[in-house]
């Protein structure tokens, strides 16, 4: 395997013979089509010698020897590949140990910008990725740290975007917001989003935000319908440390981690977000480039 912070051009380089020898297996449970390519991939590894792991009630159903529980199969896999769409790779992201192998996902859902390989490409980028002929993406992972009166009530990584939102029916909220320790502004907004350059075509795109090449060293700092028209998408280092005081206190306002994780917040709660201790490593794909992907996907050019 090569890795490169920036896979621009996406030319695969051959190494040397690969040493993955366990391939840990996450698919989407409630989907047939994840089932079904679950097992054709399991045969076409056992042909090859190498060994799957995969959940136990995907085991019993595909037939896999190597049950091995969701949060373990990190800890006991070379490679991991994840079946279903980016929700399914998301929630595979949080898992403890992930940042320490290359993630190959496969789209079987919508949009798939992180899941980028195609059902029909599966195998020929499998061949690929077993001869050790693919480079990974170092992709930046946030940590969001929820205060209560200087306690911490939760704290998680995550990998495409921090979401601070007004209920259906609540009023605008005002967003206190400092970048290392500097006062930036007081948000009056539906909210905020704070992601990542890999959720940066998640949520704030579809929030006015810019379209930012995963790979750059970037947190993008996004309100969500501002009062004040001129509050615009900001910009910044990945190494600042940017804290967000809710100022409503009577209001239904939560955060919500990848759009996976839901909490319920309170007047005055601090919301921190910060550069993770760690990255997780995406298989590129050998047979598009991000802009291909980015054409395919937001259909530009069509109309």
């Amino acid at each position: 395997m090569v890795e490169k912070a920036q896979c621009t051009a996406r030319k695969h380089e051959c190494t040397e013979s690969t040493t993955v020898k366990t391939y840990g297996i996450i698919a989407k449970r409630n989907k047939p089509e994840a089932l079904s390519l679950t097992r054709e991939i399991i045969g076409w590894l056992e042909t090859r010698k190498i060994r799957a792991v995969v959940d136990p009630a995907i085991a019993e159903k595909v037939g896999c020897s190597h049950p091995v529980e969701i949060p373990a199969i990190p800890s006991q896999a070379d490679l991991l590949i994840v079946l279903g769409g980016d929700g399914t790779l998301l929630s595979a992201a949080r898992l403890k140990g992930v940042e320490s192998i290359p993630v190959l996902g496969i789209n079987l859902g919508g949009l798939g910008f992180l899941t980028e390989t195609f059902k029909e490409e599966t195998f020929e980028v499998l061949e690929k990725v077993v001869g050790g002929d693919f480079v990974t993406e170092k992709r930046l992972m946030l940590k969001a740290t929820v205060y209560r009166r200087d306690e911490i009530i939760s704290e998680s990584n995550v990998l495409n975007d921090i979401v601070i939102n007004k209920g259906a029916l609540a009023r605008i909220i005002d967003l206190e917001t400092y970048i290392d320790g500097g006062y930036l502004t007081t948000f009056k907004a539906d909210g905020l989003i704070l992601s990542t350059p890999t959720g940066s075509t998640a949520y704030s795109l579809a929030a006015g935000g810019p379209v930012v090449y995963p790979t750059l060293n970037s947190i993008i700092v996004n309100p969500i319908c501002p009062h004040t028209l001129t509050n615009r998408p900001l910009v910044v280092p990945d190494d600042v440390t940017i804290r967000v005081i809710l100022k409503a206190t009577k209001q239904d306002v939560h955060i919500t981690l990848d759009g996976q994780i839901g909490i319920p917040l309170r007047g005055e709660d601090v919301i921190e977000a910060q550069k993770a201790g760690s990255y997780i490593h995406l298989v590129c794909s050998p047979l598009k480039t991000y802009f291909e992907l980015l054409r395919r996907k937001l259909r530009w050019g069509e109309r």
